[in-house]
């Protein structure tokens, strides 16, 4: 006689939990009685506050919260941003994903913006999203870096970056003789390539620190600059980096960007 099998307890079937409210394009195309789409180029260009506080996205729920337009809001497109970061040592400029560092990129969040950015424009999460990075330098470099959005900022930064100038600050161990001082100014091959040649000056004199050896600022000023160039040029001079630092690409300069700190290029800057 065939036993009875035991009962055995079973979970209730699986309930998708409903998404409370509605999404918020839909409200918006209530709120502005417009399309769908210009819904959602309200929402994406930042012109939507829910509660007091702009959102971006255009699948936010909503429920009992205000939703409102901004007076000044507009369907004309973004114009394409650029952003220049002042980026610490050991950040990589242009992320290698062999080597494992930390992605400059990493520093650009709302927090990091500086506060005295003279732009005027408005922050967007959306900024954030598929930049390019168009300035490499060292990984041990800090300085000047380049992320964009504007095509015509990456082919003049890349495409022509034979033509663009860089401003390196360089403190070096070593003799600054005449002799290496003139060798650093003349044109050089590097990497088989023929370099343009570089203008190399003194910035500061040579300082000793007790116990250590002198360090003398240079001031390297060149074009279709790439890492590891000035580290060359320093190694045939017989002299040691100690530390770099790139204040200007093109026509655009640091200034007064404090360190791990961004700010968008302004209407006025061109490279």
């Amino acid at each position: 006689m065939t036993q009875p099998r035991p009962a055995v307890s079973r979970p209730a079937p699986f309930k998708r939990q409903e998404a409370q409210g509605e999404r918020l394009v839909k409200r918006v195309m209530d709120v502005a009685r417009c399309s769908r789409g210009d819904a959602e180029n309200y929402i994406t260009g930042g012109w939507v506050r829910v509660n007091g506080a702009v959102v971006e996205l255009p699948g936010h729920r909503v429920s009992q919260e205000t939703v409102e337009l901004d007076p000044h809001a507009s369907l004309l497109p973004q114009p394409p941003i650029t952003i220049v970061l002042h980026k610490p040592p050991d950040f990589d400029a242009l992320p290698d994903p062999l080597a494992g560092h930390m992605p400059a990129s990493r520093l650009l969040t709302p927090q990091n913006r500086y506060r005295a950015d003279p732009s005027g424009t408005r922050l967007l999460q959306q900024h954030f999203v598929d930049l390019a990075g168009v300035s490499p330098i060292e990984f041990g470099a800090s300085g000047l870096v380049v992320f964009t959005k504007d095509w015509r900022v990456q082919r003049k930064l890349v495409e022509d970056a034979a033509r663009v100038e860089h401003e390196v600050i360089v403190q070096v161990h070593g003799d600054v003789t005449e002799e290496a001082l003139h060798g650093l100014n003349q044109s050089q091959v590097i990497d088989r390539r023929a370099m343009l040649a570089a203008k190399v000056s003194i910035s500061s004199q040579p300082e000793t620190q007790p116990g250590s050896p002198a360090v003398t600022g240079l001031r390297f000023a060149l074009k279709g600059y790439y890492p590891g160039q000035i580290d060359e040029l320093c190694y045939r001079a017989h002299l040691r980096i100690v530390a770099m630092k790139r204040i200007r690409v093109g026509r655009v300069m640091m200034a007064q960007l404090p360190l791990g700190q961004w700010r968008y290029l302004a209407a006025h800057e061109q490279f």
